[in-house]
């Protein structure tokens, strides 16, 4: 059996040390013109094919990074990630998505698979990070966040107007009419839950209209979280004649519970979500909606990590550079869940 030719082989062809050879491969534009020539002759002369490998880490690139969610089952993902992908793709970069479930342990996890090689970055869309890896920044790996805001994590960013956004949403409630407006937040220790009860809160304070904390459920954003919350309002008898969920997927569990007891959208109570997935345009009554540019996020995020990494020449574990955020304008969609309420009707 007649022994593959290896790194020593081509340092002798080519006349040069096998670091020179290393570097050649691996960081070919840190390297000579003339050097980088006799190194790829001797390459072709012997016919050493690198080790991938092991040029992935001596280069410490692997040209893959993660989109790490908040729940990977949520559809509202799903167009970020082709965003994302897209821009990879252009750029020769693969993307990996990962399942973050509120656990430190597996954010955790991911970390380290960037500090191992396995990944360049991470694109973040969670609302929480582990406390012990806010205490050591300056050894995180290249992150930037999308549509979330991490107390303690300072990295380049993708935004909406939060705040702005729901803000309409419960203006144009209030335009048709409802005073009494449930509000199935976020979860309400992170930004995206407290930013948007801040919008519910600023258009009921615009209008003159009180604020009923018994109206205001706190969720999580998940199907569950809306139908569970919606039917204990049901039980208690609570009035009100509309709902602003703080995602489809809240509002899409709220019209199963408000289905089960009999209740029509938008007859009965009108109802209003946020991201307009696809869902929201085949759910009947179409659901209004906010409409976030989600393909066009993914996409700046990507080429916000591009050129991050970029900056760091080659090492994704140096420290951050500055990259400027980016934020892009949502927009109310109206459809038929909304209907005017009339004060002689007795609602719910």
């Amino acid at each position: 059996m007649v022994d593959q030719p290896n790194i020593r082989d081509v340092a002798k062809a080519a006349g040069v040390s096998t670091a020179t050879v290393s570097r050649a491969l691996a960081q070919p534009d840190k390297v000579r013109e003339a050097t980088l020539k006799k190194v790829m002759e001797a390459v072709e002369k012997t016919g050493f094919v690198p080790n991938r490998q092991a040029s992935m880490f001596r280069s410490r690139k692997s040209n893959t990074v993660i989109l790490l969610v908040r729940d990977i089952s949520n559809p509202f993902y799903l167009d970020i990630y082709k965003g994302v992908e897209e821009a990879a793709f252009e750029a020769g970069y693969k993307v990996l998505m990962g399942d973050a479930r509120e656990d430190d342990e597996r954010i955790t996890h991911y970390i380290e698979a960037v500090r191992e090689c396995h990944a360049d970055g991470l694109i973040l869309m969670i609302g929480s990070f582990p406390q012990k890896l806010l205490e050591q920044t300056d050894k995180l790996p290249p992150i930037v966040v999308a549509l979330e805001e991490i107390d303690g994590l300072q990295a380049p960013t993708v935004r909406v107007d939060n705040v702005a956004a729901a803000e309409r949403a419960v203006a144009h409630l209030i335009a048709q009419g409802h005073k009494r407006i449930v509000h199935l937040t976020g979860p309400l220790d992170e930004y995206l839950g407290k930013a948007r009860l801040q919008g519910y809160r600023q258009a009921l304070e615009t209008a003159g209209l009180p604020i009923d904390d018994g109206l205001i459920m706190p969720g999580d954003f998940s199907l569950n979280a809306g139908y569970e919350q919606t039917a204990r309002l049901l039980k208690q008898g609570a009035h009100f004649s509309a709902i602003f969920a703080s995602s489809d997927q809240m509002a899409i569990g709220a019209a199963s519970a408000l289905r089960e007891k009999g209740l029509s959208i938008p007859e009965d109570v009108s109802l209003v979500g946020f991201d307009d997935t696809l869902i929201a345009s085949i759910f009947y009554p179409p659901l209004t909606t906010v409409y976030q540019p989600r393909r066009e996020i993914g996409r700046a995020a990507m080429a916000m990590m591009i050129r991050k990494l970029s900056a760091h020449a080659g090492d994704p574990l140096v420290a951050d550079v500055e990259v400027a955020d980016q934020q892009f304008s949502t927009e109310l969609i109206t459809r038929n869940s909304v209907a005017p309420f009339d004060d002689a009707r007795p609602g719910t």
